[in-house]
């Protein structure tokens, strides 16, 4: 009985005729990608064969989702998140069918590859937030995970077919091939996008500008601590980590008898290996905590790096490879697990671009850094310091915990009342000021200072720019807490944004006032100055 429910759990998103729509079209458009990424390492490796120029492609793929994942989770979260993918697809259609053009006809320099692989990037970045954040409009809370899931063990089948079939078809047509058909991949995904009929969230408040969506996402993130805790665990690894993904390439050259079949035999055995580890993943979740697993995970991973800076022989290579692709999805699925029960749905889109920006600038950064290490010194010497940081990057990151995220209740409360105002407080009005009396039981001022300075990191993160806490000269433990905000339209934007588990801390709270005694609440907004009257 058990095992059947939780297979019918693992599986069940697939049901939603949408989901498994999207689920398909994505593996399809998944399994194009690698095979661009394959096509594009090696061709760089014939255009211009050293190690800087090959770690390049992996920088050119990388740095625009650093760069740009931030505004284009701004931008998902205020536009219809349909329309704008479609368009993003679009733009990696045309960009990915026009680098196949200027392959099959010798015209594609090294840097007119690095300048169209950019392009694709920047496609990549304004994609991945918007695309994290459709999930949860898919399938419900309950069988979230499942399909986080699901979408990993796509990613990973594609990662195990995409570089064989990319190997095959290099060998007996190139890569402009290789890129031709993942331009054709893209169209699948719009035509099932067209095909979704999105039902819009409905906004009583008007949408978010652009710069104020920027500004409450970075706010939200620096006042996050669940997120900061995945965000940390990942930069600490993927630094790192990129070192075998950047060398690969090169390595695979010069090795004896090696061609793009070796090349993507080996990054197949990766994709593999992961599938393997999705497979195995709800087994050690149950034994095994989030951050034990992932600390085991990066001790694997680095010994896989020194075996790749070893061995020169294809089978322990793909054994290897295999390894480092279980031990990859392990921490990968951990931490975007952890980002996405961190985030509540309102800052979802830029809550991932951050965990998204630092993952792939962290990739970004260690492809250059780990290209001129080797340069300098060797591959293998490169790979066996890459791996020893990695290790080392457990001890340093250690004080950043994901496990328990998943039991925190983000679900908005709505118990917040609706203020009563005059009608000249129009929404334009700021900033607003708003204060909250407390009378505190002589016994309990310790731990109400403590809960209210954790209300006041929510008060930050929701969209306070100033928040503090004040006693009262003449009466003993009556305290005042204050924040500001700057518009009466982002107060009321507040309210919405407040979850389950703020309602417990401010009810948690309340305990520990005097008996019969409630917060006062009051509202200020920033007059309307008069201008001067000039005289005639």
């Amino acid at each position: 009985m058990n095992d059947s429910a939780n297979t019918m759990t693992a599986w069940s998103p697939l049901k939603i005729p949408v989901f498994r729509m999207l689920w398909v079209a994505t593996l399809a458009s998944n399994i194009g990608t690698w095979m661009h990424d394959i096509g594009a390492s090696w061709l760089m490796t014939s255009l211009s064969p050293t190690p800087v120029m090959v770690a390049l492609v992996q920088t050119a793929t990388t740095l625009p989702i650093f760069l740009l994942a931030m505004p284009a989770g701004a931008l998902a979260d205020i536009v219809d998140r349909r329309s704008y993918l479609i368009v993003v697809q679009v733009w990696l259609a045309l960009t990915a069918g026009l680098l196949g053009f200027l392959t099959l006809t010798g015209i594609t320099s090294a840097w007119s590859l690095i300048a169209l692989t950019f392009a694709m990037g920047i496609g990549s970045a304004m994609m991945m937030p918007a695309w994290a954040a459709i999930t949860p409009e898919l399938v419900p809370r309950a069988e979230l995970q499942s399909a986080i899931a699901l979408n990993g063990l796509g990613i990973n089948v594609a990662r195990a077919l995409g570089p064989a079939l990319a190997g095959i078809i290099i060998s007996y047509a190139g890569s402009g091939a290789v890129f031709v058909l993942n331009a054709l991949s893209y169209l699948l995904v719009i035509i099932v996008l067209v095909y979704w009929r999105r039902e819009a969230p409905i906004n009583r408040l008007p949408s978010e500008r652009f710069f104020s969506a920027l500004r409450t996402g970075f706010r939200f993130a620096h006042h996050a601590p669940d997120l900061q805790a995945a965000v940390m665990r990942g930069s600490g690894f993927f630094l790192f980590a990129s070192a075998s993904w950047a060398l690969l390439p090169i390595l695979v050259k010069s090795l004896p008898n090696s061609g793009p079949q070796t090349f993507g035999i080996l990054v197949g055995c990766i994709g593999a290996g992961a599938i393997v580890g999705a497979l195995i993943l709800p087994k050690l979740r149950e034994k095994i905590s989030p951050d034990r697993l992932v600390a085991l995970a990066t001790v694997v991973y680095a010994s896989t790096m020194i075996a790749l800076a070893t061995f020169n022989q294809l089978i322990p290579l793909c054994l290897a490879m295999a390894v480092s692709g279980i031990a990859w999805i392990a921490i990968l699925s951990s931490l975007q697990v952890a980002a996405q029960m961190a985030l509540p749905n309102w800052v979802r889109s830029r809550g991932l671009a951050v965990f998204m920006a630092i993952f792939m600038g962290s990739m970004a950064l260690g492809s250059l850094v780990w290209g001129k290490v080797a340069e300098m010194t060797s591959i293998s010497e490169a790979l066996t310091i890459a791996a020893s940081g990695a290790v080392i990057a457990i001890a340093l990151t250690s004080r950043w915990r994901i496990g328990g995220i998943e039991k925190i209740d983000l679900t908005p409360s709505m118990h917040w009342p609706a203020p009563m105002v005059h009608e000249a407080v129009t929404h334009d009005r700021g900033p607003v000021l708003i204060t909250i009396q407390y009378e505190v039981r002589s016994d309990s001022t310790d731990e109400f200072l403590t809960m209210i300075r954790e209300l006041g990191k929510r008060r930050r993160r929701d969209g306070a720019f100033a928040w503090g806490i004040f006693e009262h000269a003449e009466k003993p433990n009556h305290f005042i807490e204050f924040f500001n905000i700057e518009s009466w339209l982002e107060h009321l934007r507040q309210h919405e944004r407040v979850t389950d588990a703020d309602r417990i801390l401010q009810q948690e709270l309340r305990a520990l006032l005097v008996i019969n005694t409630e917060p006062v609440v009051t509202h200020y907004v920033a007059p309307k100055i008069p201008t001067k009257k000039t005289r005639k």
